[in-house]
């Protein structure tokens, strides 16, 4: 064989390599991510930001905040999914002080709100239990063991509540409590992570996935479960790349924030909006199978923190929130992680 024909067939072989190399960086970058929003019924309530929320069978219950005067709130709104609308129901008696940074959750049908900050600044520990078959409020009788907080977190398993971190008047806490409805009793439960505050949670089965937050003002990326049956806690991989030895993580680049909220839909958790140095709206889902996150579609509301999330069946919620000091929302979103992005949010 000659040597220009050598040259020839080598020249051929190249342009074949380039080609492919284009056709496969081509592809990634056309990469689309699965998950499609949707805005829903804007919430009825004034715009606010710190609020809490928890859900009773179908409906999402939202409640307290502090709106863009700075006024702490007590009212609370009823969102029916099946229909998409908003209805308020009873505020928070005249005795329970209104509150920006408070806790929720929902158990034995009824739901539990507490800690959180009022107008003047004190930090508190109240509970409060609301009835929806009556929409009447009560007080909570067995105080609540830890210190006066706000910016904590709250979940339910099997029908008790679990309340922890946040911040005191020493600062970030790690400490979490847990409450029986039925004989109206607070128990703590042991937990060896770090202290942090503005973190978030979700519960698949009977675990919860407590995630985010910061400590110090540093996002944290250690990721803990905490198991409702042997009330243990184990921790998950880190949610940034930690690891130089291993590849899973590579990707774990904007996965820390705090001020996020956080649901489960379809088995899996997300964790949504937030901030790290600025807001946040991209968008991951764990997989408890794997302990695993992948990116989703990125929130396609305004980018925020300090909202509210919800999951309900398939689907996940955002709602309220803020921009800056200066701007709070009222809107609500709906996320179907399955779907595929039609690009097209109203």
């Amino acid at each position: 064989m000659s040597l220009k024909k050598i040259y020839y067939l080598l020249s051929i072989l190249l342009m074949g390599s380039t080609l492919l190399f284009v056709s496969c960086n081509n592809d990634d970058d056309d990469e689309e991510l699965l998950g499609d929003w949707e805005k829903a019924s804007d919430f009825d309530g004034v715009p606010r930001s710190e609020a809490v929320c928890f859900v009773i069978g179908n409906n999402a219950y939202l409640a307290t905040g502090v709106d863009i005067d700075k006024d702490r709130l007590r009212d609370l709104w009823v969102y029916n999914t099946e229909e998409d609308y908003w209805i308020q129901k009873a505020d928070m008696p005249a005795e329970a002080k209104a509150r920006s940074g408070a806790v929720a959750f929902a158990a034995s049908n009824k739901g539990f709100v507490g800690t959180g900050v009022d107008d003047n600044g004190d930090k508190l520990k109240d509970f409060w239990s609301y009835n929806p078959a009556t929409n009447t409020w009560s007080k909570v009788d067995a105080e609540f063991p830890g210190t006066a907080r706000y910016s904590g977190v709250a979940f339910a398993i099997n029908d008790k509540g679990y309340v922890g971190t946040g911040v005191d008047t020493n600062g970030e806490t790690k400490d979490f409590y847990e409450y029986s409805p039925s004989s109206d009793s607070w128990e703590q439960i042991p937990f060896t992570g770090s202290k942090r505050r503005d973190a978030c949670a979700f519960v698949i089965g009977t675990k919860a996935y407590f995630v985010s937050g910061a400590n110090s003002q540093l996002s944290e990326s250690k990721f803990y479960v905490f198991d409702g049956t042997t009330k243990k806690w184990t921790q998950l991989r880190d949610i940034a790349d930690t690891d130089s030895d291993l590849d899973y993580d590579d990707d774990y680049t904007s996965i820390v924030r705090s001020g996020a909220v956080a649901f489960a839909a379809s088995g899996k958790g997300y964790l949504v909006t937030g901030s790290n140095t600025s807001s946040i709206s991209n968008v991951w889902e764990y997989n408890p199978d794997t302990d695993l996150w992948v990116e989703k579609t990125s929130f396609q509301g305004a980018s925020r923190s300090e909202a509210v999330g919800f999951g309900i069946g398939n689907f996940g919620y955002i709602a309220t929130g803020k921009s800056s000091s200066t701007y709070t929302f009222d809107d609500l979103a709906k996320f179907d992680p399955s779907a595929e992005d039609d690009e097209y949010y109203n």
